[in-house]
């Protein structure tokens, strides 16, 4: 019995050193970043640039802003929120979760994108807009108090006098990922986008784009924040966002940036 109680403490501490030996794999939580849809194309090839430095692997979600805001201030566990306008990321500093109030990394523009056979213009006017809304079935947009290229699109078509127009069409996503994706995939004849995403190259082989007048909507200034506590992975993908070859690829993405 001595020899029995001996071999089990003995099995006792070989599976607590185990355990212990193991213990950050299996207990550590990958770095989590949330990035708002509008930046899915251009976030990739950031995201691979950083990582070509040498960087760990990061946990990226693509969503709209205000779910992520939503997210956060219910104790979403993530680090760094790269958003698509300056009101959710301050409304989080305002909050407490945020370290400070971030930093301005992009100023986005707002595109019109539609199926190739409503031959839209590159460069499309009003009067072309205005046809292209009467002759379609099914507008997109992403949903305004969720994300602000659905905003800036409701402002857009209110400036220009479009809104009567096209009111009784809309469909609403849930992120301006998906608006773009009711046109790609026929469930919209039009959408309203972010012209990075209109960008893309397998969107531009089955579709048409044009960017719209910046002087109807406000100014898309696009913040980024961390959170409190965020782990070393995130504040080195803050400071790579504001680098000379983060902001050359995102002006390669239609961005304007600071």
């Amino acid at each position: 019995m001595v020899y029995l109680g001996i071999r089990l403490h003995s099995i006792r501490f070989i599976i607590t050193a185990l355990l212990l030996t193991c213990a950050p794999t299996l207990w550590a939580q990958p770095v989590t970043i949330a990035v708002a849809a509008n930046m899915k194309d251009a976030f990739a090839e950031i995201n691979a640039a950083f990582r070509a430095t040498g960087k760990s692997e990061l946990r990226v979600v693509f969503g709209s802003s205000g779910n992520f805001t939503a997210q956060i201030m219910n104790g979403a566990p993530y680090s760094l929120f790269i958003a698509a306008d300056e009101h959710f990321p301050l409304e989080l500093y305002k909050s407490g979760k945020a370290v400070d109030d971030g930093a301005i990394y992009a100023i986005g523009k707002l595109a019109i994108i539609a199926k190739k056979s409503m031959n839209l213009s590159s460069v499309a006017n009003k009067a072309e807009i205005a046809a292209a809304i009467s002759k379609a079935n099914k507008v997109a947009i992403a949903k305004p108090e969720l994300a602000p290229y659905g905003k800036a699109a409701v402002q857009y078509l209110k400036s220009e006098g479009l809104w009567d127009l096209a009111k009784d069409k809309l469909i609403y996503a849930d992120n301006i990922g998906v608006a773009t994706m009711y046109v790609a995939s026929g469930a919209a004849d039009i959408g309203f986008t972010a012209l990075s995403l209109a960008m893309s190259p397998e969107l531009v082989k089955s579709t048409s784009h044009s960017a719209l007048n910046p002087s109807f909507y406000e100014p898309i200034k696009q913040r980024m924040v961390l959170m409190k506590a965020s782990p070393v992975e995130a504040v080195e993908l803050y400071r790579f966002m504001q680098s000379p070859q983060a902001k050359s690829i995102l002006n390669k993405y239609g961005y304007t940036t600071p």
